[in-house]
């Protein structure tokens, strides 16, 4: 991609590699690590590289990544640390946490 869609954040899933990745303007940035159990998605680990944090780019990962899980119909385990208190900030993602782990992500940090 060209320099001139600066800011071009897209996330895309990797089966094979077991989680999402996102990239900015074409470059690798980031993922987010899962594992599949049986209709339940562990959401296990979030990385985004230091050149691209404070840009939202995490945010976009996580979203990006429930999005797809909620239109698959998955239930969300959210053993990473952020994908649980991103989860906790947009409560429109609530849904997709299997009960088992639900009172988890509600309790206040």
């Amino acid at each position: 991609m060209s320099d001139e869609h600066a800011g071009d954040i897209r996330v895309t899933e990797h089966p094979d590699r077991g989680r999402f990745e996102v990239t900015v303007d074409g470059r690798p940035a980031g993922f987010a690590a899962y594992e599949r159990h049986r209709g339940r998605v562990d959401l296990t680990h979030t990385e985004v590289d230091s050149a691209y944090q404070g840009r939202g780019v995490a945010g976009r990962l996580a979203a990006g990544a429930l999005d797809r899980l909620r239109a698959e119909g998955a239930q969300v385990t959210p053993s990473c640390p952020y994908i649980a208190e991103y989860i906790r900030r947009h409560q429109e993602y609530l849904d997709l946490v299997d009960e088992d782990h639900r009172d988890e992500v509600t309790a206040a940090s």
